[in-house]
């Protein structure tokens, strides 16, 4: 059974959901189809690649992943399928597919665009798209092949000196604030040594990266690499991002010492 996932900034009970799904039905019966997320923040780009770059993954080879998240393409713009590490997205050439593929795709498809477009992209285009891949049909048949496509830059730690500068990336659930700074950054810099680490302009200082949460006691302040292997800033049973006024690009610094 072909597996179609939907990332949107739709809200859950908007009509552009049903419609979307209604008509992906209709052409392919025996589609399933599986909300990622939705209600991303309109038109918020980086959360929904943030999203679908550490879920796709998990999915069986062969889904086709639906980005509709600031999905009309304006004038330079174009919506693409691509074919990466097995798997079909189909999204506005907008910048987005930087922000989720580490590695070169196997395919880049440009879709045709309708003489005369309704404004809901994703009911003509993606639909079609997305019916024409579950039935069985090769990419390379959808449109015009491209050799690549534009590219958003993820934000990326910085290093000067003795010092990790990170930023939030990402808030979940729970409140905990998700840094881009990796494990691997952080053994590479740090080669054993003792450091802090150091939030909201150095007014909270850490100095253990903790394993689990429940190290530390309820409703205190912690960090520890995630299952991401990203930093995470939180509260044991607590709001990290919302109690420290932590946001998006909020900076986080890890300074290390030499003995």
């Amino acid at each position: 059974m072909p597996v179609v996932t939907l990332t949107t900034d739709w809200i859950q009970d908007d009509y552009y959901s049903g419609a979307l799904k209604g008509k992906l039905i209709t052409a392919s019966p025996a589609v399933n189809i599986i909300d990622i997320s939705s209600n991303i923040p309109s038109f918020n780009s980086a959360r929904a690649a943030f999203v679908l770059k550490n879920s796709f993954t998990h999915f069986p080879a062969g889904s086709i992943h639906l980005i509709c998240v600031n999905a009309e393409p304006g004038v330079e713009e174009s919506i693409l399928a691509i074919e990466y590490e097995g798997h079909f997205f189909i999204g506005n050439d907008n910048g987005i597919f930087g922000l989720i593929f580490r590695n070169q795709p196997s395919a880049v498809v440009e879709l045709p665009f309708p003489e005369k477009p309704s404004g809901f992209s994703s009911l003509e285009v993606f639909v079609k798209a997305a019916s024409r891949l579950a039935n069985g049909e090769d990419i390379s048949g959808l449109g015009k092949q491209r050799d690549g496509f534009n590219k958003s830059i993820p934000r990326r730690a910085t290093i000067e000196e003795d010092v990790i500068n990170g930023s939030v990336i990402y808030i979940d659930s729970y409140q905990n604030a998700i840094t881009n700074i990796t494990r691997e950054l952080y053994e590479r810099i740090g080669k054993g040594r003792q450091f802090e680490v150091a939030l909201q302009s150095n007014h909270y200082k850490l100095k253990k990266i903790n394993q689990t949460y429940n190290e530390t006691s309820v409703g205190e302040l912690l960090v520890l690499f995630n299952y991401l292997d990203l930093l995470e800033v939180a509260i044991n049973k607590g709001n990290a991002a919302q109690l420290l006024g932590l946001d998006m690009n909020s900076v986080i610094r890890i300074r290390f010492f030499n003995k």
